[in-house]
């Protein structure tokens, strides 16, 4: 057997996370863009590799073992396959409206991270940005101040190799916290089981919800049907500026043209745009993480014009931050029911729940144990996920989608959650 990244890679397995050239010990993996996926993939080096299967051991596509993993940072399975391990759940923000309002919804990571650096319980944190140099792309570094902290807030709805730094953490004096997508987090756990310096100097893991990272076709397309050309853009933000906030492109003339998030995620989120391996993941909540944030998409904040998020501690090392930060005026939040968790996130957990459909359809070869039964109607939504998927991987079908009018996707968009939202409501709700 092949233990080495190419295996994966040839599964179509690889999220793109990094890790795997973060830990090599030879450097014998480079970061490349795949412009036919519109994704980051990494690329062996035969002549560096001596097979030594760390970026194999490392990997977050290969296998995510979520027992042994939950054992290892929790000490225990997850009695809830829903929401995994926690503590408890919470709504709340920034205190900071400043923050508050720049951030995707209500602040919390950003406030949070400036709260550790500043009561010196982190040095750095691993975070991402958009290139100043180019705009479509992420740039992922280790931010150090408060300015650079805020730099980070906000969405990237586009791939981000956040992991391919772990190697400068190690590296590095001082303790780090890490905020990544699940996939992102899967990589570093499995990382830490190998390397036990890199899990003393990893103190805090903050997790984003994901339902999935749209590729770079979807920015491209979606920018190309606004009448932007890549060579005038200036700054790109995918969201801020209140709740639930709007893309914000800057263009390099002065001009700035925006496009309300609602509108800007239905085409971005579309399956069309669903990288492969996003296609067979199981966790959307960041089931791994020390803390895991989103948005509050309940109807109490339907008016909330600031944002707000809903989160969960999962353990004592973001229980006992998240305290000492509302004590210190930091952050305001109120204790929830975990069904309300739920109900803010049904359609994104239905999707990632009912990933054992998908895997069937995909002929993928992963396994899971935070993933629910699936009836005959989950089989027949993911079918048409899958399709959609496949048919719109073809390049030449993918470029016709800039010819549609946008209230094609919309229509789309609206088919595809009216379809699923009976059996979402049925099967997640009531769990």
């Amino acid at each position: 057997m092949d233990r080495t990244i190419d295996s994966v890679l040839k599964s179509r397995l690889c999220t793109g996370c990094g890790a795997c050239i973060g830990l090599c010990p030879n450097q014998a993996l480079e970061l490349t863009l795949d412009h036919e996926k519109g994704i980051f993939l990494p690329k062996l080096n035969k002549e560096k590799c001596t097979r030594c299967s760390i970026c194999y051991q490392v990997c977050a596509g290969s296998k995510i073992d979520f027992e042994l993993l939950n054992e290892d940072i929790f000490g225990k399975k997850p009695e809830n396959v829903i929401l995994g391990n926690y503590l408890n759940c919470y709504t709340g923000h920034a205190a900071d409206s400043s923050i508050r309002y720049k951030s995707a919804s209500g602040g919390i990571v950003t406030q949070l991270l400036l709260f550790a650096l500043e009561a010196e319980v982190i040095d750095g944190a691993l975070v991402a940005r958009m290139k100043r140099n180019d705009p479509l792309k992420p740039e992922c570094f280790i931010a150090k101040t408060k300015n650079e902290i805020i730099e980070a807030s906000g969405s990237r709805y586009c791939p981000v190799p956040t992991n391919v730094l772990i190697r400068k953490i190690v590296d590095d004096d001082g303790r780090f916290a890490v905020v990544g997508l699940p996939c992102h987090i899967h990589g570093v756990r499995k990382a830490e089981l190998i390397n036990k310096k890199l899990k003393e100097k990893i103190v805090l893991h903050l997790g984003l919800f994901c339902h999935h990272v749209p590729s770079f076709h979807a920015t491209e397309l979606l920018l190309q049907r606004l009448g932007i050309r890549k060579n005038e853009i200036a700054e790109l933000q995918y969201r801020g500026e209140g709740w639930p906030g709007s893309m914000k492109i800057l263009l390099k003339g002065g001009a700035k043209k925006t496009l309300p998030y609602q509108r800007c995620w239905d085409f971005l989120g579309l399956d069309f745009f669903i990288p492969a391996r996003c296609l067979v993941c199981s966790d959307g909540l960041n089931e791994l993480a020390d803390l895991s944030c989103g948005d509050a998409w309940l109807p109490e904040f339907s008016n909330d014009s600031l944002g707000t998020s809903i989160l969960l501690s999962r353990n004592n090392v973001s229980e006992g931050l998240l305290k000492k930060a509302v004590l210190a005026g930091r952050l305001e939040l109120d204790s929830i029911p975990p069904q309300k968790v739920i109900q803010s996130q049904l359609g994104m957990l239905y999707f990632k729940k009912n990933v054992e459909t998908r895997i069937r359809w995909l002929r993928r070869k992963i396994e899971y144990s935070n993933s629910l039964e699936p009836s005959a109607s989950d089989y027949l939504y993911s079918l048409f996920v899958c399709m959609a998927n496949y048919i719109f991987s073809k390049q030449a079908l993918r470029q016709r989608l800039g010819l549609l009018p946008m209230e094609v996707f919309y229509a789309y968009a609206f088919a595809r959650n009216m379809f699923a939202r009976k059996e979402r409501i049925r099967r997640v709700a009531c769990i």
